[in-house]
């Protein structure tokens, strides 16, 4: 991988991402707004559906030879080693009520490994970005990128514990994982889905935690926490996204939060 491709990879990401996430403001708050179910029973719009063929089209014609995987279309095929991960809309379910904290979310692996990360906030005008050596960089409206740093939080105890949705945790049976983390947290709130990383990576929460996450959900967000000084694991301490469930901390609570996690106090 070299550092030219990286780099061209990562700049394709933030600009399509901000391109998606306009698109996606053409239907944000609209009245007469269809909402489709999936197979799964979750939520997806005409606006998931027009962000994403935006940016695949976007990619294959900047890249021919990467590979795609998004949400809402078939995976397509390269033979480059680079695959882009796309979430048109992470969080449709705040989408669709009107809360401004949905995001889009683009990543691009090289073999195993996710090395750019992309969060892009439309409603808010916020972009978190990330490359692989490059550091994390925190973007408001027209400002200066400025670069994006964990908290120096030492515990939980004083800190921010965000996580997406608490029934994920009864789904899978592990509702006395949450209640450990919110017993340990100065302050719990369920600010979660990309916001939830974006805030850890940007120092105003020291941990996240999503008992599930499909691969399009955790894409960005192992190159943009290691990068901005924190971690992005699974719930055993593994740098990964690919294990279907996602912590994310400022380093300095991982410990902790892991021994929550496996109930060791």
């Amino acid at each position: 991988m070299s550092d030219q491709d990286l780099q061209a990879r990562l700049e394709m990401a933030i600009e399509a991402a901000g391109e998606a996430g306009r698109i996606t403001l053409e239907y944000f708050n609209r009245k007469d707004l269809a909402v489709d179910r999936k197979g799964d029973d979750s939520p997806v719009t005409a606006a998931d559906r027009r962000a994403e063929e935006y940016l695949r089209e976007r990619i294959a014609r900047a890249f021919p030879d990467d590979a795609i995987h998004g949400e809402e279309y078939d995976d397509r095929a390269g033979e480059s080693g680079y695959r882009w991960i796309l979430d048109p809309i992470d969080g449709t379910k705040s989408f669709i009520h009107g809360v401004p904290l949905y995001s889009t979310l683009v990543a691009v692996e090289h073999g195993p490994e996710s090395v750019v990360g992309v969060i892009r906030l439309p409603a808010l005008d916020e972009t978190l970005y990330a490359a692989s050596g490059h550091g994390a960089w925190h973007v408001v409206k027209d400002a200066d990128p400025q670069p994006a740093r964990v908290s120096d939080c030492p515990r939980l105890a004083e800190g921010l514990f965000v996580t997406s949705e608490v029934a994920n945790f009864d789904k899978l049976g592990c509702r006395d994982v949450y209640d450990r983390l919110q017993a340990a947290a100065r302050v719990t709130r369920s600010w979660g889905d990309g916001y939830g990383y974006y805030l850890v990576a940007t120092g105003r929460a020291a941990l996240m935690v999503d008992p599930v996450m499909a691969l399009w959900d955790a894409g960005p967000m192992l190159p943009i926490l290691q990068e901005a000084g924190g971690t992005f694991t699974d719930w055993q301490g593994t740098p990964t996204i690919h294990a279907g469930a996602g912590l994310a901390t400022n380093g300095r609570v991982l410990d902790e939060a892991l021994r929550l996690i496996r109930g060791d106090g």
